[in-house]
């Protein structure tokens, strides 16, 4: 009777287990789908970026992706017509060149990555208006970090040689000392802000590292509350600090000789009088930093002086 009553509990169990085998070996083999061959047959010819792929999250059942659907396929299309011709760039398969239109080949990363954080704007992006694909940047065989081509400022620069040369210049961002990268203020993916940064505005991106620079202040400096970049290059500059031009050429754009300081003085008191006219262009020439005294150039706290506006130390 206790035999019986094994063998009816066995035999259930063993097709169950059958059938969920048969379901396993189905994802597997060549022909799911009709026009389709797996992924077994593209590794017969491409090892190389097959073993990438395996490796890679994409590979992965469990994430969506070409793992849980049709592996190579997924990106490539059915590869039954390709693998009768022979096989061959570009021959009966999907193939991502520079002979295919951009937004194709973003389409085929979209179809899952449309809906990441990181890509939500990248429709309003300047790299998709000026024709810039997925896999300009990214190849999912090349077996690093985010897929990327090369290391994340590195990708950058090679298109946007302007800016390289701007971080090589004597003051600028450790960018090439791999301390800040142009992802931490730019998302390459797009952004409803300018120049796809990270942020509203330009200060708020700047105050995320310079927080001691935000404030708040009983004076403002006026320049500075506008835009940090009235002043600053963020990406290089052959004046120290980042500045667009040396002190006190950058104060005197807006304190062009007119004013004058406490008690009547004329701003360009402080050349030689014996100049004359010529006492504005010798103050020039001659480098005098206003940042001796006006040192609290981002803004102050209290008052100094009768004129509230100073920021004097």
């Amino acid at each position: 009777m206790q035999k019986k009553y094994l063998v009816s509990l066995f035999i259930p169990l063993f097709f169950l287990l059958a059938s969920v085998a048969l379901s396993w070996g189905s994802e597997d083999t060549v022909g799911i789908k009709e026009g389709y061959v797996g992924a077994e047959t593209c590794q017969g010819c491409h090892e190389t970026q097959y073993a990438t792929y395996a490796k890679s999250v994409h590979s992965k059942k469990h994430v969506k992706g070409p793992g849980s659907a049709d592996a190579c396929e997924t990106c490539h299309g059915p590869g039954a017509k390709h693998v009768e011709k022979g096989g061959g760039r570009g021959v009966e398969i999907f193939a991502f060149n520079k002979n295919v239109d951009s937004n194709a080949k973003s389409a085929k990363c979209l179809a899952c990555h449309e809906e990441t954080k990181s890509a939500a704007f990248w429709n309003q992006s300047t790299h998709k208006a000026e024709g810039v694909a997925c896999d300009n940047c990214h190849s999912p065989h090349s077996g690093t970090k985010n897929f990327l081509k090369a290391d994340r400022s590195e990708m950058c620069f090679q298109c946007h040689k302007d800016i390289k040369a701007m971080v090589n210049k004597q003051s600028h961002h450790p960018i090439k000392e791999g301390k800040v990268a142009c992802a931490d203020c730019h998302n390459p993916h797009g952004t409803m802000n300018n120049k796809m940064i990270t942020e509203e505005s330009v200060n708020d991106l700047c105050y995320k590292c310079h927080a001691e620079k935000r404030g708040p202040y009983m004076q403002e400096h006026p320049p500075v509350e506008e835009n940090c970049l009235n002043c600053h290059n963020p990406h290089g500059s052959n004046h120290n600090r980042l500045l667009t031009q040396r002190v006190p050429e950058l104060c005197q754009d807006c304190h062009n000789g007119t004013g004058f300081h406490a008690g009547g003085v004329p701003v360009t008191s402080f050349s030689n009088p014996a100049l004359g006219n010529n006492a504005f262009k010798a103050e020039l020439l001659m480098g005098r930093s206003c940042l001796n005294c006006h040192n609290n150039i981002h803004g102050q706290i209290g008052v100094s002086g009768p004129n509230s506006a100073v920021f004097i130390h």
